[in-house]
């Protein structure tokens, strides 16, 4: 059993990966944004950046689906930005069957990505601040590490070489 938390910055391509992988595997999806409470929704699309308070909330909620998962021995992708650190350590912790992908870019790739995309609640002016707020997984973590210059499927690919 396998839980992969597919992580990064928003435009990084979290959700476009999770639901490839999530479908080349066979494994439901977990979208972590369907997680947040509607004030965090209207925080964000206002402009604003979520602080941790709002936070604790969503990453409890999504642990806790990912704890439900476990428990019936069952896979599942989870799409979330997992920025930093501690919020990782709520997600995943102790968890030896949690797996941890990061989604890897640079500002220029993914504000052009921002730009491009339409109907999404996180405006491109909150991206300095997804950026000042990442702290990118150490090897302690043991993260599965992807550039995301290389089109979606060639992501998924060495997403699944690498878990195996």
């Amino acid at each position: 059993m396998t839980i992969v938390v597919v992580m990064g910055v928003s435009g990084s391509g979290k959700t476009t990966i999770a639901e490839r992988l999530a479908a080349a595997e066979g494994w439901p999806l977990l979208e972590g944004d369907s997680f947040h409470p509607p004030a965090n929704v209207a925080k964000m699309a206002a402009g604003t950046a979520l602080t941790d308070d709002d936070r604790w909330p969503w990453l409890r909620a999504i642990a806790a689906a990912i704890d439900a998962y476990r428990a019936r021995g069952e896979n599942a992708v989870v799409a979330c930005s997992a920025l930093r650190r501690a919020y990782r350590d709520v997600l995943i912790g102790d968890r030896s069957d949690v797996r941890l992908v990061y989604l890897k870019g640079s500002r220029n790739l993914i504000a052009g990505r921002l730009g491009a995309r339409k109907g999404h609640f996180m405006p491109a002016a909150l991206l300095d601040s997804q950026f000042s707020t990442l702290e990118e997984p150490g090897p302690e973590e043991n993260p599965i590490t992807v550039e995301i210059g290389g089109t979606p499927d060639v992501i998924v690919q060495t997403i699944r070489e690498r878990l195996r």
